[in-house]
Order: structure tokens, then sequence, then C-alpha cells
């Protein structure tokens, strides 16, 4: 371990948390060098939907590096590329009466976000963007202006401009951010500024699972309509199965102006952004937005398998909704079992999440369950929300596994503190 003592930098954050050498990993599981094994719960933060290795999508991959595939392509026409773009059509978007056109951006999320502020402010002609408390966009510093989190927000060292922050639903007691933006929207002296888009995530991942409602979500759409503002949803966490449906806007039955992807877009881990926007809005010039990976022609091999294999019909929602299910009762039956210690659970479909008192009771059983065995992380403002995130994959046998990691990692932390109390 002194390599990475030595020779990386401060800025490494996971590996201090999860303090071991891995090796390697399949499905739900990860192994270190000493071949301990631990269940994954973390998902590389939603970029792993469909397990570590998934073989069906390696075997793709493979396939197509031994045909001298193409691998960089800049923006240039590939098979694979084409094979993508029609499988997402088919698949994804037709069956959901959506038309989108598709940006391949550089290969983060903050990349895919960006790109969206930027044609949004670009089609407008206007500079200000509303978002929420509590959201997570990125940490690139337009992708960070709209960010809430003040630890992320300090580290930009300059200031973050052009963003309007309003309360995210259910905020605060008697707050209705809602009623606050089309109130400050009527009011030429509120000085509000008239945003180009709203953004905002329908599950808030880093900020702590909060689920807006399909009603608040309809009603800031048509707030969005009725004043010629775009409306932006950031699905590179909350998308591609993770509340329960593709999207996590479609419940709702809203159809954003803009979509960002990322994360688990690739099916495989592997880097791959895109920015989902509606034809009317492609006002871009050649090459005016670019990026030396925006053509990552391996992404794409396992993008369009991972369509092929869970989203031909509606047995893989099917399968999270009965993990989802098996989790929030055995959650829903622990909260009760430790008042003093949890409030209450958060969050949609596999994107569930146990609210504890405080940041330190959380910090507690997280590295608790890393001592059983269990790889998990906190989110919220005081990192109070443990975050349950396994792979959408996970088996029934395995989910059990976790929830009985984790509630022997809750056992071992109350009883340290009776025994610390005596």
């Amino acid at each position: 371990m002194t390599i990475f003592q030595s020779h990386e930098s401060n800025v490494q954050c996971y590996a201090r948390n999860f303090p071991v050498m891995f090796q390697h990993a399949k499905g739900s599981w990860l192994y270190t060098e000493q071949g301990n094994a631990y269940l994954d719960f973390l998902a590389g933060a939603g970029a792993l939907n469909y397990g570590h290795n998934n073989p069906v999508m390696k075997q793709a991959l493979l396939d197509y590096i031994s045909q001298d595939g193409l691998t960089h392509g800049l923006d240039m026409h590939s098979t694979a590329k084409a094979e993508f773009i029609a499988r997402f059509k088919d698949l994804i978007l037709s069956p959901r009466d959506l038309d989108y056109k598709l940006q391949f951006t550089g290969p983060t999320g903050t990349n895919a976000v960006e790109a969206a502020l930027k044609l949004a402010r670009k089609v407008t002609g206007r500079q200000n963007v509303v978002a929420f408390t509590n959201g997570f966009h990125g940490v690139s510093v337009g992708a960070l202006a709209a960010t809430g989190n003040q630890h992320h927000r300090q580290g930009a060292a300059q200031p973050l401009q052009n963003v309007t922050r309003l309360p995210y639903e259910h905020y605060a007691d008697g707050v209705d951010g809602l009623t606050l933006f089309e109130a400050m929207l009527n009011d030429h002296s509120s000085g509000l500024d008239k945003p180009a888009a709203v953004i905002l995530e329908v599950v808030q991942g880093e900020g702590g699972l909060n689920a807006a409602s399909d009603e608040w979500l309809q009603r800031l759409e048509a707030m969005c309509h009725q004043h010629d503002i775009l409306l932006i949803v950031d699905d590179i966490q909350a998308g591609c199965g993770r509340t329960g449906t593709f999207f996590s806007f479609e419940p709702a039955g809203i159809k954003p102006d803009i979509v960002t992807l990322s994360k688990s877009i690739s099916g495989y881990g592997l880097p791959m952004a895109v920015v989902l926007l509606k034809p009317e809005l492609d006002k871009w010039q050649p090459g005016e937005h670019n990026g030396t990976f925006r053509g990552n022609n391996h992404a794409f091999v396992t993008a369009s398998k991972a369509i092929e294999i869970y989203w031909q019909d509606d047995q893989f929602e099917q399968h999270i909704q009965a993990r989802s299910a098996q989790l929030t009762d055995a959650l829903q039956q622990l909260v009760p079992q430790y008042p003093a210690y949890f409030s209450e659970l958060k969050g949609r479909g596999l994107m569930t999440g146990i609210a504890c008192r405080d940041g330190e009771i959380a910090g507690k059983i997280a590295r608790a369950c890393f001592e059983q065995g269990l790889v998990i992380e906190t989110a919220g403002p005081d990192d109070e929300v443990i975050k349950f995130f396994c792979p959408l994959t996970i088996t029934e046998h395995d989910m059990a596994k976790g929830i009985a990691l984790f509630e022997q990692a809750v056992a071992t932390t109350a009883a340290n503190f009776i025994k610390k109390a005596s």
C-alpha cells in the first residue's frame, strides 16, 4: 500500500474508507489479492448497475477487440456507434415515446452536464440556471456551480456563478420551493434573472437520496413550459434502471428538454456520457463542443449489449422491483428497532438509503459493514444517509446476504456504544 501513500494525491477518498488492495471482481462481489471477498453495495457509485465483469458484455467486448474493432474514433462514424444508436432508439426511446438527438460528450457525467448547460444558454441566450438544494451535478466549474455540496464547492477556489438555488421538495417544513420560484418569475423586482434552464435530479444521489414526487415534477415541468425555460434532468446516477425504470422520470410522465446520462450507460463500467436533447434544440455548430474521448467504441459495444440483454421487455424492471421490495422490507423492520440510530428510509428502487440521526452514527455503521465484508458508502449533507447501491443484477441470495451483514454491523455498533457508555 506504500506506493499509493507515497505517490498518489491526497485527493483520493474511497481508498481511505476501504483500505485494502482489490484484485478482481465478479457480479456483486469484490476480491482482494489475498482472496478475501466483499459484497459490493457501492457498485462504482452507480457505474456498475449490471455488476462487475458481466459475462455477456465481456464476451461481446472480447469479440470486438479480437476483430480489431475501432477503439478510438473521435466523433467519426463507426459500426459500434451505429449499433448503439439504433438499439437505444428502438428499445429505449421509441417505447417511451421520447424523441431525442444524442450528443456524445467527453466520457464523464460532468462533461455531459457542462454540455447541457452550455447548450441551454446558447439556445435561450440567457445565462442564469436554476438548481436545487442538495443537488450534485459534477465537479468541473460549470457543473460545480449547480452543485450544492459545500465540500466540493470549496475545491473550486474561484467564484461559482450564474446559478440560482431553490429549495428541493421537502427541503424544510413549510417551505414550498416551486411556489417561491413561480412568485419570483412573476415578480419583475424579485431579482431573479430569468433562467435558461432548470437542472435537477429526480432522486438526489449524493444529496441524501431525496426523491421528488410525481406531482412536484409535473408542476415543475408545467412552470418551465409556461415561462419558456428548458428542463434538464440529470439522470447520470438515477438513470439506467437504478430507480426501477430506465429513466428516473418515467413514472411522472414528464418529457425533459435535455437529459444527461453517464455512469452505467456503457453497461460495463467503461467511460461514456451522453446528452439527450430535443431535436429543435440542436443548435450546435460542427465541433463547437467536443472532446478527444467522445468516441469510446468499446463502451458503445457493451452499452448496446446491455440494452439488448436487459431492456427488450419488462423482466429486468420486475427483477429490480423484487429486489427493491426485499431490501425495503428489511430496512423498514430495522428502523423501529434502533430509534436512537435511524429516522427514516429514503430514495426509490435500488437507490435506497436509511437516514441516521447524524453522520457520526452513519460513519460508524459503514465502517462496521466493511469489517463484516460489505462495501457501502454514505451520502447527504452531513454524510448521515447510508446508501444501498448494489448492482441491479444482484441475486435474491446475495441481497439477503448483504442485508444480514448490514444488520450485524448495526448490532455490533450498538453493542460497542453500550459497552463504552458503561
